[in-house]
């Protein structure tokens, strides 16, 4: 005869209504022995309101000479934006993606930064680059449809725009681990808006940095819409400082149109970076007062009252009340600042008044040290097309 075969007790993990239904071994379960925290996320954590500085009595103790360049370049800043602004009314540039409202984010950025280091912007940063030195009319090349780049970044140490989002962000961190394994002092800071943060390349970079303690600052200007999606409909986190502590690097939250805060903030990450302390992940909280770009109706997703709230926080003028608090300016010397943008931007329009000299065939310069076999054959139909053009009107077309 066959025994009966005895079954083994199965236990439903899925469904326990209490103490008896949990298997013996169980009761006693401890911490796995190999595990222990990797780091204390108490530091890493940002603080629970945006940091800020003008207004406080913190404020008194700046350096007046610091206050009042960040003023000058908030005052140029904004007529720059306008004026690149009413270059693409006039046909001048194809699209421009302006950073008013944000000017205080781009100014600190440029400034905190050494001659030796690198500057990453996005799209929407041409200030920040016009801030750190680079010509204006370098700046708006790319945006006029006119070469590459617009400008050598070797020589000025600004990436080239980057208008997919967030790809500037990995570049940026294998250029500070390179820099740190030659035994350069160098320090990159790479710039993104709340919609990279969406991004795959944006955790690839912090993760890398943060393996790496790679010396990058990252500074997100949360202008609360990625186009015209708010953030609310792209991440849960209580900020996207808060994610920082998932790669194991402090994030900060910073009031993105206090100037001075902002400057703050990141210095204190950029001297933290070059001394070997890894990188920092930092969060303005600004706004976008133009549209997404002269393409985009900003009135579509948002209302006049909440643009005018922000207006009511502005940069340039919370920079003036923190200088006339001090007495460290009155109205006369900002009219000389006014009058400064006013040339500034005269010698901006007229120069943007000439038309490009523009050779098609550069369109496959520079593409790869050599040609690829689809390059060269889209060239050739080029310059078929264009001889055939010319012998139509009779000249020469390439």
């Amino acid at each position: 005869m066959s025994k009966k075969r005895q079954s083994t007790p199965v236990v439903d993990r899925r469904r326990r209504t209490g103490p008896e239904d949990v298997p013996e071994a169980a009761e006693h379960t401890v911490t796995p022995p190999a595990w222990r925290p990797r780091v204390d996320p108490g530091p890493l954590l940002p603080d629970e309101s945006p940091f800020r500085l003008l207004g406080t009595e913190a404020a008194a103790q700046a350096d007046p000479a610091l206050l009042k360049r960040l003023h000058r370049e908030l005052v140029l800043g904004r007529r720059y934006n306008t004026q690149a602004t009413a270059l693409t009314k006039q046909g001048r540039l194809a699209v421009y993606p302006s950073s008013t409202g944000q000017e205080a984010c781009e100014v600190a950025a440029a400034l905190v930064l050494e001659e030796r280091d690198w500057l990453f912007p996005s799209y929407r940063d041409t200030l920040a680059a016009v801030a750190r030195g680079l010509d204006p009319m370098e700046a708006l090349t790319l945006l006029r449809g006119d070469w590459h780049t617009g400008y050598d970044p070797r020589a000025v140490r600004i990436a080239p725009l980057s208008t997919p989002l967030a790809t500037q962000l990995p570049h940026a961190v294998g250029l500070a681990h390179a820099a740190r394994l030659k035994g350069d002092d160098v320090v990159a800071l790479a710039m993104v808006g709340d919609g990279g943060t969406s991004e795959g390349d944006f955790h690839e970079a912090l993760n890398f940095a943060a393996v790496w303690q790679a010396p990058v600052v990252f500074l997100v200007q949360n202008n609360g819409f990625a186009i015209s999606v708010p953030l609310d409909k792209q991440t849960a986190a209580p900020s996207l400082a808060h994610k920082a502590v998932g790669y194991g690097m402090p994030g900060r939250l910073v009031d993105g149109n206090d100037a001075l805060a902002v400057h703050t903030v990141l210095a204190e990450a950029v001297a933290r970076a070059r001394a070997g302390g890894g990188p920092t992940l930092v969060e303005a909280i600004t706004y976008r007062i133009d549209a997404h770009t002269n393409a985009d109706d900003a009135t579509r997703y948002r209302g006049a009252e909440e643009v005018e709230a922000w207006r009511a926080h502005d940069p340039v003028e919370l920079m003036e009340g923190a200088l006339r608090a001090r007495g460290l300016a009155d109205e006369a010397e900002f009219a000389v600042v006014r009058e400064d943008a006013e040339r500034f931007a005269a010698s901006l329009r007229e120069r943007m008044n000439g038309d490009a000299e523009l050779t098609p065939a550069d369109l496959f310069d520079h593409v790869y040290a050599e040609p690829t076999p689809q390059l060269r054959e889209q060239a050739a139909q080029l310059r078929a097309e264009l001889d055939a053009e010319a012998a139509s009107h009779g000249e020469d077309l390439r």
